[in-house]
């Protein structure tokens, strides 16, 4: 039996495909770690798992305190952002752990996630073999085509990090030469005959969630529809204005529908009858009950909400986010809105759009099919262990 150990960042939406994947790798009997920063990561471990701290500093600042100023930016100043005060500066603070983690784990094989760029330095400076864990299929895409200066300071970024731990042939260490597993297909991605034959497209990861909170099923309501509006675990607070425009849209439609915004009730205020908030819910459990879910266009939520054949209305906010909801709408799959601009009537239409043609509903389950052939976790746990 082989060792694997993935590398992922602090980021749920990063740490969560490998959890399903480690699982199966575990159950194949194979031993499997993870190396990542205790109390961002932990928690989403099942019970049991292998973890080997590591540290994640961004210089005197808390994960928390950049996350806010994160959700502050937009487009560009955003992007920019990520690389400069969060990446780099996280992968310069995890290279020691990660090292560390090597020496003590002994791994045959490295998972890294596309924002772990310390798990791919320290891969190609020990000479071992690792995979790429594309957690959003966006870095797939030539998305500074038209901004190909940006492009080439991502690069540079990369390349100044990589000789600061004497590497003398620096490389984008965002994509593995053996393995890149995308955790989507080409019915949400779009046609396949650009990438190499090491790029495994397997479709989502998806396993059971630890800690998942509980939600009153009694209050869902078999005579109405049901959509669901969240900003995922990043953006809430900087939706308040958004969630305030999803609750005035949802209010008229209390004869037909029943809505459940994942927020904080202090950030909402009152509510009608027809409408929960709750602070968090067991996504998982609720997405075979919805006929829409409105979101942010993270790629967890929307491979998860597509994974059951849900429709959405797609609110990107910053990084990889309009990328995903270009695809859903591409896909026929959704509706995309303006995060920053969408009234409560714009959002009402989309909403009601969505629920009341088919077409919407009939492309999801295009997705959905794909994903189910493409394998997921155990497809995955198969291309890894033809690394060994």
């Amino acid at each position: 039996m082989s060792r694997f150990l993935f590398v992922v960042p602090p980021l749920v939406g990063h740490t969560v495909p490998t959890v399903a994947v480690g699982q199966e790798l575990s159950d194949r009997g194979h031993q499997v770690a993870w190396a990542g920063h205790a109390e961002a990561v932990g928690p989403l471990l099942p019970p049991g798992a292998k973890l080997i701290p590591v540290d994640a500093k961004l210089g005197d600042q808390t994960l928390a305190q950049v996350q806010q100023r994160w959700q502050g930016l937009r487009r560009l100043e955003a992007f920019r952002f990520l690389w400069r005060d969060f990446l780099i500066p996280l992968a310069t603070s995890m290279v020691p752990g990660v090292a560390a983690a090597v020496d003590q784990f002994r791994p045959d094989v490295l998972v890294v996630d596309q924002q772990a760029l310390a798990g791919a330095l320290v891969a190609r400076q020990r000479g071992l073999t690792w995979a790429t864990s594309a957690s959003t299929s966006s870095e797939l895409t030539d998305q500074f085509a038209t901004m190909p200066a940006l492009g080439a300071w991502v690069h540079q970024l990369q390349a100044d990090f990589q000789r600061g731990f004497g590497v003398s042939n620096p490389v984008d260490l965002r994509f593995s030469d053996h393995l890149v597993l995308v955790f989507s297909t080409e019915a949400l991605v779009g046609p396949l005959g650009d990438f190499p034959g090491h790029y495994a497209f397997v479709g989502p990861s998806i396993g059971t969630r630890t800690g998942a909170p509980t939600f009153p099923q009694d209050w869902l309501d078999p005579d109405r529809q049901h959509a669901l509006i969240s900003l995922g675990t990043v953006n809430t607070e900087a939706g308040a204005r958004f969630f305030a425009a999803a609750a005035e849209a949802v209010a008229p439609l209390a004869h037909r529908l029943q809505a459940i915004l994942v927020a904080p009730p202090d950030l909402i205020g009152p509510v009608p009858g027809h409408v929960l908030v709750r602070d968090f819910v067991p996504l998982l459990d609720l997405l075979p009950c919805l006929d829409a879910l409105v979101c942010h266009a993270g790629h967890n939520m929307v491979c998860e909400a597509l994974a059951h054949s849900v429709p959405l209305i797609v609110a990107p906010i910053r990084d990889q986010q309009p990328v995903v909801a270009g695809q859903v709408v591409d896909a026929g799959a959704g509706i995309r809105v303006h995060f920053g601009r969408v009234g409560a009537t714009e959002l009402r239409h989309a909403i009601t759009t969505v629920l009341d043609d088919p077409s919407y509903r009939t492309a999801a389950r295009r997705v959905q099919t794909s994903f189910a052939a493409a394998g997921g976790a155990p497809t995955a746990a198969d291309h890894l262990e033809k690394l060994t």
